[in-house]
């Protein structure tokens, strides 16, 4: 405990942050430790792909984040409190970025052609592994819905998009044009597979993982990172890495003094280093069409959360700005099943500040006619879908659905968030290409804090990516 010194200390054990300790500790004789502020395992609910239990607020494993979406309108954003991180209660959706976003990024080391490697190292794709730009050894199953496992609702929403001239895309995780497909999944059976359970199930004697542990702050030595502060005392360490996720690590970095001046000023924090931590965030603002079938099917139960999407093109991004994710299992018994219609490549306009030891997030979500007009457009064609053969709208009506006022207050309605929140500690303001902190040493961020943008796709697949890449940079131990 206190006066232990390790080679890297970790500080998260999210997806990013399994994947960095398991592959650092590789290495013979470089001692890594992993904290976890929650417990080291889950329930129930972080098995069943099926469950989304704990992501509802107050879930003793969702460490449940407020946000503000638009003005007056607020959500709770679930992050997995417990090894595994957000991996452990996610829906299992497990789609790479796009081509378009990674080289659009203009990262040195991470264009789509450096990261595919990664991804593949990562990955067991059971239905494609033998196929080129997919693994077959990774620690992470890979599983498109099949046979006994396919939802109902799956085919029509296929044949659905079909008939409205959309393309077939039946590997989405092949970088090819978007269009409609089965989304991979890391769930195998009905079973997730979070990060933790991939990449920590054997463990070598120079990792050391440690749950209920978090971190209270980053001991700096001037702006060399020297250790992590916990209950117990002084962890030294060669190097910090925060992995903590896109919200809480931005908070131990406003703690130890690294952020927006203005705003640690405020807050009555001793300003170390001034950096634009927590500005210009994305996230992917999403509402959802429930409709009826047309048959009388009962949903499936073993049926993964979102099993087929429609990524499309809403008028000027070739790499698919917008996506509709079927939902085949209903919210609540006998409720309706549910389209979701998301933006994917939103404005970056969020800011996080820190208000005492939480951070204070405002996702400022459409702000642009452009944001509106592309979100607007996804819920008709989510629309279309529906007339197309998949089911019975049950909102909103035909009135709202004309107009393009009343579309948007509908959405406003209705505006929840994908939680794909990336960008707070962003590679270029904040980071360099090594991940290193910025006018620091021995301090880096790996998480989805680093991405400059959120992916066209969910991240969860990319967390994952980025753990691999950054065991792969150059480090010191």
């Amino acid at each position: 405990m206190a006066g232990e010194r390790f080679d890297v200390v970790v500080v998260g054990g999210g997806s990013a942050g399994c994947v960095l300790a398991a592959r650092l500790a590789e290495k013979p004789g470089r001692r890594v430790l992993l904290l976890e502020a929650g417990p080291l395992t889950g329930t129930d609910d972080t098995r069943d792909v099926t469950s989304l239990a704990a992501t509802v607020p107050g879930h003793p494993l969702n460490w449940g984040y407020t946000t503000e979406l638009v003005s007056g309108i607020d959500a709770v954003l679930p992050r997995g409190r417990l090894l595994g991180g957000s991996s452990a209660i996610n829906g299992g959706y497990f789609v790479r970025a796009t081509r378009d976003d990674l080289d659009g990024w203009g990262v040195p080391g991470f264009g789509y052609d450096e990261v595919l490697p990664f991804y593949v190292r990562s990955e067991r794709d059971l239905d494609l592994g033998d196929a080129p730009g997919h693994g077959d050894a990774g620690p992470i199953p890979v599983r498109r819905p099949a046979g006994s496992l396919l939802a109902p609702t799956t085919g029509p929403f296929l044949a659905a998009a079909a008939a409205l001239g959309f393309p077939e895309e039946p590997d989405k995780n092949a970088g090819g044009p978007p269009g409609a497909g089965p989304v991979p999944s890391n769930a195998v059976d009905g079973v997730r597979v979070s990060a933790a359970d991939a990449y920590l199930g054997e463990r070598p004697s120079n990792l050391v993982v440690r749950g209920d542990t978090p971190v209270l702050g980053i001991e700096l030595d001037r702006l060399r990172a020297v250790g992590v502060r916990t209950g117990q005392g002084l962890i030294e360490a060669g190097e910090v890495v925060l992995a903590a996720g896109a919200l809480a690590t931005p908070v131990l970095l406003a703690r130890a003094g690294i952020g927006p001046g203005d705003d640690l000023r405020a807050a009555g924090i001793r300003v170390r280093h001034d950096l634009p931590v927590g500005r210009g965030f994305s996230d992917h603002p999403a509402v959802f069409l429930p409709f009826r079938p047309h048959d009388d099917t009962p949903p499936h139960p073993h049926a993964v959360t979102a099993q087929v999407a429609l990524h499309v093109d809403s008028g000027a991004d070739p790499a698919g700005d917008l996506e509709l994710l079927l939902f085949s299992r209903p919210f609540t018994p006998g409720g309706p099943l549910h389209v979701m219609c998301a933006l994917q490549r939103p404005d970056r306009s969020g800011v996080l500040s820190v208000d005492g030891s939480a951070p204070a997030v405002r996702h400022r979500y459409l702000r642009t006619e452009a944001d509106r007009r592309r979100l607007r457009h996804a819920v008709r064609i989510a629309a279309d879908l529906l007339r197309a053969g998949l089911g019975t709208r049950l909102e909103p009506e035909g009135f709202v659905l004309g107009n393009d006022a009343r579309v948007d207050g509908w959405i406003r309605d209705h505006l929840t968030t994908s939680s794909h929140l990336c960008g707070t500690a962003a590679i270029g303001p904040v980071c360099d290409p090594q991940l290193r902190v910025r006018g620091t040493q021995g301090l880096r961020v790996v998480d989805t804090s680093v991405f400059p943008a959120v992916p066209r796709r969910g991240p969860a697949a990319s967390a994952i990516m980025l753990g691999e890449r950054a065991a792969a940079l150059p480090w010191d131990s």
